[in-house]
């Protein structure tokens, strides 16, 4: 994959579509982010609530499964010829994206 196309709408899925550029050009991490704040928000309320109502414990388990979402989408996308900024917005985008599929 070329460089200068790897990172590019097409290759990243947020959440939050309108903070997209308008055209396949390279966007940036806070681009990402800001695409999906309100998944990002549930990850962190669900895990201070793990954290409040149950134990550390409960928490721990919640960011193991964010942290193995994330790693398992980063080498999907490296195996497939990504660059390391693309795999890692991508993956990042992916499991905020994917976790919000049923809102």
């Amino acid at each position: 994959m070329r460089p200068d196309h790897c990172v590019t709408r097409n290759h990243i899925e947020v959440w939050h579509p309108r903070v997209l550029p308008a055209g396949p050009e390279r966007i940036r991490f806070r681009t990402v982010l800001r695409g999906s704040l309100l998944a990002a928000l549930v990850w962190t309320v669900a895990a201070c609530f793990a954290y409040v109502l149950y134990n550390p414990l409960a928490a721990a388990v919640l960011g193991g499964l964010f942290t193995l979402s994330f790693t398992v989408g980063f080498g999907l996308r490296g195996r497939a010829g990504h660059s390391a900024r693309c795999s890692l917005y991508g993956a990042l985008g992916g499991v905020l994206d994917k976790s919000m599929a049923g809102l």
